[in-house]
């Protein structure tokens, strides 16, 4: 962790230059082909920038160095702000999002538990073709709530399901999309801190159906 730490503060000052570099880049007047590849090195600074930041959130986790505090409250504020940070991108790419009624209380920390939504929005939104639904959902059970994240994207073989929230794995269907593989681990880890599970149904063709439950008390 102190490596991970280390690492990360010797790379703030390089990251934050090549973003600016790379924005004066954009700036100037530059050919079709250059301007694509001060586009491309401002999109990996912000990937490798992202990067970092999941591997800390992630080492911290796993050491008990930031510590979770689970209280009683409401679900539904948590959602709907995890949401408003996706609306405009499924906007633009043409994507339904939808927010169905919210109920109930659990007991979570709420800005942890807003950035595992926030994981499985980024999720839904990346792979989900244009056209296609996101729906965000909770449900009270006696023991636990849940909070459902589903898409009617691709979807996900059995074979891979149990592999999606491991560290750095990617799917043959991520490839092609941005992206480094943390999203799912850091909310397996985020649930399980706070007494909770996160399980996954899908198959090819029928879209993702994540559901993160969260203890009542």
């Amino acid at each position: 962790n102190s490596l991970i730490s280390d690492i990360s503060h010797q790379t703030k000052t390089p990251v934050a230059n090549l973003k600016l570099y790379s924005q004066l880049l954009e700036e100037q007047p530059l050919s079709p082909q250059a301007m694509g590849c001060a586009r491309a090195i401002s999109a990996q600074t912000e990937k490798l920038e992202s990067l970092m930041e999941a591997l800390v959130k992630s080492s911290r986790l796993e050491t008990g160095m930031l510590a979770m505090h689970p209280e009683r409250q409401a679900i539904a504020p948590v959602l709907r702000r995890a949401a408003e940070q996706y609306m405009p991108r499924a906007r633009e790419k043409g994507l339904e999002l939808n927010l169905a009624e919210f109920e109930g209380e659990a007991v979570f920390d709420a800005k942890w538990t807003e950035e595992a939504v926030c994981n499985l929005l980024d999720n839904a939104v990346k792979y989900t073709p244009a056209g296609g639904r996101v729906t965000v959902s909770s449900r009270n059970f006696e023991m636990f709530s849940l909070i459902r994240v589903e898409d009617s994207g691709p979807g996900i073989a059995e074979e891979e399901q149990a592999r999606v929230f491991s560290r750095f794995y990617r799917g043959a269907s991520a490839r092609d999309k941005e992206g480094v593989g943390l999203g799912l681990s850091l909310t397996r880890q985020i649930a399980e801190g706070q007494g909770g599970y996160v399980k996954l149904d899908s198959a090819p063709g029928r879209g993702c159906r994540f559901s993160l439950y969260l203890p009542r008390e």
